[in-house]
């Protein structure tokens, strides 16, 4: 390889490996935004019966609103309830069980929902 071809080649490698690198950093940081993955979560297991966002009623009347967790538990100690399963006194609600990864995106969006 000539001088001057070994030099665009060098050229290239430190222009587009650090443009690569990056983009490749804006996917994966798009593919794992916990607040939005806990967002998608109470969407689809939880949406039916509470009320999941800032406003708005349980379409369930007996089901908590999601906003209004913080005032009786601290929503951080919620994690390891929803990997182990919640279990509650009423029989309509279902027993979830969900992995480490879903219950920590679940947690940072519920902290979301505090003043």
């Amino acid at each position: 390889m000539t001088d001057r071809g070994r030099a665009t080649t060098d050229t290239a490698l430190r222009v587009f490996v650090p443009l690569w690198l990056f983009f490749a950093g804006c996917v994966v940081a798009q593919a794992f935004d916990r607040v939005e993955d806990g967002r998608a979560l109470v969407t689809m297991y939880c949406a039916d019966c509470h009320a999941i966002g800032t406003n708005g009623e349980s379409p369930l009347n007996i089901a908590s609103r999601f906003r209004d967790l913080h005032l009786r538990y601290d929503v951080e100690f919620l994690s390891e309830a929803l990997v182990e399963g919640i279990v509650t006194a009423h029989p309509e609600m279902p027993q979830f069980e969900f992995d480490p990864d879903q219950a920590a995106a679940i947690v940072a969006y519920l902290k979301t929902l505090e003043p």
